[in-house]
């Protein structure tokens, strides 16, 4: 059991008062479903239409970001290398005058 659920009908986090799902809800979540994407999507959605009635205001991109759209993104986000792979060399280098 949790204590970083959703604190209705302002949504914010009964743990840590954070927007819902906070980062650590978020975290328990992939964790919970991490063998069924579709379902937690699914879960998340049904909080996203609570949601999006109680907050009537709110843009409806924004709710799906917080919602659902971080489902998508790996959980961690690695360091690309900065390093250039060289290119191999083109027929035109191959051939010497």
């Amino acid at each position: 059991m949790t204590t970083h659920g959703p604190v209705m009908p302002i949504w914010s986090c009964g743990g840590c008062d954070l927007p819902w799902p906070c980062p650590t809800r978020r975290r328990e979540l992939r964790a919970e479903y991490a063998d069924a994407p579709v379902s937690l999507a699914l879960y998340l959605g049904a909080y996203l239409v609570q949601a999006a009635e109680d907050m009537p205001w709110a843009p409806a991109g924004a709710l799906h970001r917080r919602f659902i759209g971080w489902t998508r993104q790996p959980p961690a986000v690695q360091q690309r290398s900065t390093a250039t792979v060289p290119a191999k060399p083109g027929r035109e280098a191959r051939q010497q005058p």
